[in-house]
């Protein structure tokens, strides 16, 4: 448990330390929510867990609504695409062609190849614990996007206090 938490807490560190990237996905998603648009979260596989975090949680996302892929986004809404790797490329690329801004979030180690107006790469890719077989376990994708998603989630809340 103790190696666990270590490692955890280093992973939020190293998190944190992306604070100018974690300010600009919120000016970004701001603008949707400042402009009466929609913040349309785009999440897959286990990047669900923002999803339903931002939609339904205790203290949902202001704007936010779950991106469907029958979603009909107008230039007044922003996306917010969170993927393990290139699940979200598809819909990147589409956002791209509209010049429609949107945010990118990925699990796994990446740059910024789909021009996204934000970009974050959580840089996990492998787990944090090794296993007796030498492999690494504990691979925490969905915790990782939640940490930053509160982050992201406090920044615009006090953009639209100001």
């Amino acid at each position: 448990m103790k190696m666990l938490t270590t490692q955890l807490s280093g992973l939020f560190q190293r998190l944190a330390q992306q604070e100018e990237a974690i300010e600009d996905t919120a000016r970004v998603l701001a603008q949707a929510a400042i402009g009466e648009g929609t913040i349309f979260i785009a999440a897959f596989g286990e990047m669900k867990a923002v999803a339903a975090s931002a939609a339904e949680g205790i203290e949902p996302l202001q704007s936010c609504a779950r991106w469907q892929p029958d979603s009909v986004i107008t230039s007044a809404d922003r996306v917010w695409i969170l993927a393990k790797n290139k699940e979200g490329d598809e819909l990147a690329g589409r956002l791209n062609d509209a010049h429609l801004p949107f945010a990118m979030l990925t699990a796994e180690n990446r740059n910024n190849e789909m021009e996204a107006d934000a970009f974050i790469s959580l840089k996990i890719d492998k787990g944090l614990l090794p296993a007796e077989d030498g492999s690494r376990t504990v691979v925490p994708h969905a915790m990782g996007a939640l940490f930053v998603y509160h982050a992201v989630k406090m920044a615009i809340d006090e953009m639209l206090a100001e």
